[in-house]
């Protein structure tokens, strides 16, 4: 292995372990998010398709802490040179930020909810722009290491907080949306959610 490799990501050992244990960990929480997503589809209104609703909103955040897990393994293997690496995130990079296209594609096609700019800056901007990160730093890695490094880290630590924002939001808004339609007089879902930290997305 190259030295100088070597000792540029050295230091970074600790972070990338706390980061991608954390987006194991947090995987396993969308997994719930998604149980409760389908034990609550027969609550929706409307006429949209909850499966649609799903691929715009559920899965993107499954693939967020899976990149934030890959980026983490990637930047601890043994390189043998600068090559491999930004081969690596630069694949890894262009195909997350190709698949920000299509959930942006899916978000709009989507009829269970209309999208207010809260949730296109979390579903669609913020990973994107983490995305985006990662593929710059592989471009841009041999000209400037240590600061692509920061780049890369940031990106990551992004990709965690999207993550954890994007699931709470969805088991606030589903669980909001059973207490009311369990409570007495209950029926549909409100037309807003309107608690703290889930305002913005509303059924068509």
């Amino acid at each position: 292995m190259d030295d100088t490799i070597h000792a540029a990501l050295a230091g970074w050992g600790n972070f990338y372990l706390i980061t991608g244990t954390a987006a194991a960990a947090l995987t396993g929480l969308q997994f719930v998010v998604q149980s409760l997503l389908a034990s609550n589809a027969h609550r929706a209104t409307g006429g949209g398709d909850p499966a649609d609703g799903i691929e715009a909103f559920g899965t993107p955040t499954v693939v967020h802490f899976t990149l934030s897990l890959a980026v983490s393994a990637i930047m601890c293997v043994p390189w043998p040179g600068y090559g491999s690496l930004r081969a690596t995130l630069g694949v890894a990079g262009a195909g997350a930020l190709a698949y920000s296209g299509v959930v942006l594609r899916r978000a709009r096609r989507q009829r269970s909810y209309v999208p207010v700019a809260e949730d296109w800056i979390w579903h669609v901007l913020l990973p994107a722009a983490a995305y985006a990160a990662v593929l710059a730093a592989a471009l841009l890695f041999l000209r400037a290491a240590e600061a692509m490094e920061f780049v890369i880290g940031a990106a990551t630590l992004l990709l965690l907080c999207v993550g954890i924002h994007n699931a709470w939001d969805t088991v606030t808004y589903l669980t909001v949306n059973a207490l009311r339609t369990a409570a007495p007089g209950g029926g549909s879902a409100p037309p807003r959610r309107d608690p703290p930290g889930t305002r913005g997305r509303r059924r068509r």
